[in-house]
């Protein structure tokens, strides 16, 4: 029944193009709609390729023109009161959806040089460190098979599951290492190990960075458009908004991608990808099929149960930490935040609408990712310069940075959050370029007899 958050009841319309690439060229289409447009604006049609898929240099979810990046001046005027928004600047005096003064270059001149650089031992100390305590964990529990430890482990165990993914995810971005082969390896057994398809995944996150805050290109977590969320049956929507289905979405978003969306990270005829890309999709579903078929064979040799308590509800811990952690950094902030169309979308102004958080004791556990704002704008930088970065940029960003509120050693205070975000954040505006959530005030109440 949790498929429905992803697909629904019945079918989503497709109200506006695919972002893809042209299947009648290898080229990439950004290297063929930017050559003359340094702001990395979308068109209705944009997509984001690697190039030729052995090119391993190019193969990594970075943008590939960030230094130069700036904003049009032309973009400091807007409209005002638009699309849910208009109380925030009377308020504060800020308009969060107005062009900023600064533009990329000016937050990559204020971060370290040192920030950039990448230690292929220090990042292979961190697997090597997670991959130890996963199988200490899972040794524990099993020699003790105990049922007071078992839900320990599970919440120990899942999180560590999502350690895992994070540093696979800095693979995909290259911020690993230089070496884009080593980065590929270590990409390819992290992810299998938890069921997700390195390069399938890989490509559609990178789609995602390219198109941050755009309300239809962006990949991931993406608003739906009013018309869409209007189309939706009551069930469906109630599926979508209603806890825990949300925080269970994304083995289902791996298989269909998201509302209005279609295609799978297992198919290399899939819309997310281009034919040059077709061998390293194969490649990662052959790698999961295979960790499949190993979590298959140990079903029998230990029995199901014991997989199920040892892999499977594991698994489902970090399926929730990993939708709960990239909800957040797009949503559930107690202002409204801007989601961008048209002329107005550009790679920094859709960079800035993301969000910092702190989660207290797991910060170290999850490599930082919580320190999201620098990641998003320069996913180049390792994870373990990022919060040097992010306070060499601050000066920079002013009032376009929200500081996390502070964290207790667990961070239960962002389960509010969430749970205010999804009875708030519905859907934007079908029109203008600058839009922002508004709510369905039925939604969550009680059926009228």
């Amino acid at each position: 029944m949790a498929s429905f958050v992803i697909s629904g009841l019945k079918p989503l319309p497709l109200l506006y193009d695919r972002p893809v690439v042209s299947r009648n060229s290898s080229k990439p289409r950004f290297l063929l709609t930017n050559k003359s447009n340094p702001d990395l604006k979308t068109t209705n049609r944009v997509g984001f390729s690697s190039g030729v898929s052995r090119n391993w240099g190019l193969n990594v979810s970075a943008p590939l023109r960030v230094a130069s990046i700036g904003e049009d001046e032309g973009r400091n005027e807007r409209s005002n009161g638009v699309n849910g928004f208009g109380e925030e600047k009377e308020e504060t005096g800020f308009d969060p959806g107005a062009a900023p003064p600064f533009k990329l270059a000016d937050i990559r001149a204020a971060i370290p040089k040192h920030c950039w650089v990448k230690d292929p031992w220090k990042s292979m100390s961190y697997v090597v460190r997670d991959v130890a305590v996963v199988f200490g964990l899972a040794a524990a529990a099993g020699y003790l098979n105990n049922w007071l430890v078992w839900p320990l482990y599970w919440a120990a165990q899942g999180t560590m599951f999502w350690a895992l993914f994070v540093l696979g995810h800095d693979c995909g971005h290259g911020s690993f290492s230089n070496n884009p082969k080593l980065n590929s390896v270590v990409g390819h057994l992290l992810h299998s190990s938890i069921l997700v398809p390195y390069h399938g995944w890989r490509i559609s996150h990178r789609t995602h960075h390219q198109n941050h805050g755009h309300v239809e290109n962006d990949e991931s977590w993406h608003p739906l458009s009013e018309k869409i969320y209007k189309s939706l049956d009551n069930a469906t929507r109630t599926l979508r908004f209603m806890l825990p289905f949300p925080m269970l979405a994304y083995p289902f978003y791996l298989w269909n991608r998201s509302p209005g969306k279609s295609g799978s990270h297992f198919d290399p005829n899939s819309d997310l990808f281009v034919p040059s890309e077709r061998n390293d999709v194969i490649t990662s579903t052959v790698c999961w099929t295979a960790m499949a078929a190993i979590l298959v064979g140990l079903g029998f040799t230990m029995g199901p149960v014991q997989l199920l308590k040892l892999y499977g509800i594991p698994y489902v811990i970090f399926v929730m930490w990993l939708d709960l952690v990239t909800y957040l950094h797009h949503h559930g902030h107690e202002e409204k935040l801007p989601w961008y169309r048209g002329k107005e979308w550009s790679y920094l102004r859709g960079g800035l609408t993301t969000l910092d958080r702190d989660y207290g004791w797991i910060n170290n556990i999850h490599h930082d990712i919580g320190t999201h704002v620098i990641h998003h704008l320069f996913p180049q930088i390792p994870h373990y310069h990022l919060i040097e970065a992010t306070e060499a940029a601050k000066p920079v960003l002013g009032k376009y940075y929200r500081e996390p509120k502070q964290s207790g050693p667990l961070p239960l205070h962002l389960i509010g959050n969430l749970m205010t975000s999804l009875k708030k954040d519905h859907f934007v505006s079908d029109d203008g370029d600058v839009v922002y959530y508004q709510t369905d005030p039925e939604l969550h109440e009680p059926a009228k007899l």
